[in-house]
């Protein structure tokens, strides 16, 4: 028993000097869209990017490890606020919310790297974790009203080509409230989309 704690003890010991860490530069874009709890008006999904920084932690033979980002990210969507009096009646038509955030995902990663030497040339991966979201800027729609961030869920799958480039694509699914309405009890409304993402390790 003693041994097998002893060896198990070694090898956690040994894993962080075994990680491979590396860091580099990451661009996005995404189609998004905002959907309320209680139907109100029609909505659809506007385009929107992302760019910045990300560092992974993988370790070898296992294939398993994380990485985390740091990105400016612009999203939003389309609200048709004037099929509702309360709304057209000040005007109000097909509205356009823009959200500017600093968004930081966290994934577990998955990269099958066990493929006779191929994998040198393009390494499939798949990744999930969470997602937060610090609002620094809107287009100050009056009808709404911002709390100032949210959080969420993101998934996808992804090829690593020449061990250099990462691409990959996903969906992410906001768990709570990013916007509200001003009228009508504080309606609130969750982003979620689909993401495209190309990374350029160092």
């Amino acid at each position: 028993m003693k041994k097998i704690l002893l060896t198990l003890l070694l090898a956690v010991a040994a894993l962080p000097a075994a990680a491979q860490y590396r860091w580099g530069a990451v661009a996005g874009a995404e189609i998004s869209g905002y959907h309320f709890k209680n139907y109100l008006f029609d909505t659809s999904r506007s385009p929107g990017f992302s760019a910045g920084v990300i560092g992974e932690i993988m370790f070898p033979g296992i294939g398993f490890g994380m990485d985390i980002s740091l990105l400016y990210n612009m999203h939003g969507g389309k609200l048709n606020l004037g099929q509702k009096e309360v709304w057209a009646s000040e005007g109000y038509g097909d509205q356009q919310c823009w959200i500017h955030a600093l968004r930081i995902p966290v994934n577990l990663k998955f990269r099958y790297s066990n493929l006779n030497g191929l994998e040198r040339i393009i390494a499939p991966f798949a990744y999930a974790g969470p997602y937060f979201s610090i609002t620094v800027g809107h287009n100050k729609v009056p009808a709404l009203k911002y709390p100032g961030g949210c959080f969420g869920l993101q998934c996808g799958l992804g090829a690593e080509i020449l061990e250099k480039i990462q691409v990959s694509g996903g969906y992410a699914w906001g768990m709570s409230y990013e916007i509200q309405t001003v009228k009508l009890s504080n309606i609130s409304g969750r982003s979620s989309g689909w993401q495209i993402k190309v990374a350029y390790m160092f």
